[in-house]
């Protein structure tokens, strides 16, 4: 009886809580339990729980079974459209989680996923017709133990990936061409946009700012 009372009385706290604090507490309480079920699924550590040795096929079929059952759940539990503000550029490592880097499952973020952050014209262009259709902030980001900066070291790897070497070598040259846009270099100047650039620690996803003028 006395759990049961201890029990009523944290759920009665909590539905207070929203009543009183409403949003910050909402956000607050969806980001710990959303973090629960991270961990839940991040500690099994089998893609496929059927096979031990997958094939592609295997893996393309286990794929599709789990986009099914997470559909049909956003079939039931729709989820809120809302415009995104913030552009996020990030490596394709699978480390980085930009809902953990953000802190935030909503959906006001673009992000553009490519090996080493790289932009090509066209990541330029998005990134242009983004900030065209209202994002304000966009966010350049590289991380620690990024495997094509280190391709881009290793004169072995850069003859093997010459694309790839080259564009991360070219990184910096791509985003002063974003910068200098003149739909961006207005919005800027307006106060309407802000450019920003951060490293991202893959040992626990936390930001750290960057200066334009750090190599």
């Amino acid at each position: 009886m006395r759990r049961w009372l201890i029990s009523g009385t944290l759920v009665l706290a909590v539905l207070l809580g929203i009543v009183w604090w409403g949003g910050p507490l909402e956000f607050i309480l969806g980001g710990a339990l959303i973090n629960a079920g991270y961990r839940l699924q991040d500690r099994l550590p089998s893609y496929d729980f059927n096979h031990a040795e997958l094939t592609a096929t295997q893996v393309w079929n286990e794929f599709l079974r789990q986009n099914r059952m997470a559909s049909s759940v956003r079939t039931l539990f729709p989820r809120s459209s809302r415009h995104p503000v913030v552009a996020m550029v990030t490596c394709m490592d699978g480390r980085l989680d930009t809902n953990e880097i953000a802190g935030d499952t909503r959906r006001y973020y673009y992000i553009i996923r490519t090996a080493g952050s790289v932009l090509a014209e066209k990541e330029e262009e998005m990134l242009e017709l983004a900030v065209e259709n209202g994002v304000k902030v966009v966010v350049f980001t590289t991380h620690t133990d990024c495997a094509a900066e280190k391709a881009a070291q290793d004169p072995a790897q850069r003859a093997k990936y010459p694309q790839l070497t080259r564009a991360v070598s070219e990184r910096r040259i791509r985003l002063q061409e974003f910068l200098v846009r003149p739909l961006i270099q207005e919005r800027i100047r307006q106060g309407e946009l802000l450019v920003k650039l951060m490293d991202l620690d893959t040992r626990n996803e936390r930001a750290i700012p960057r200066d334009f003028s750090q190599p």
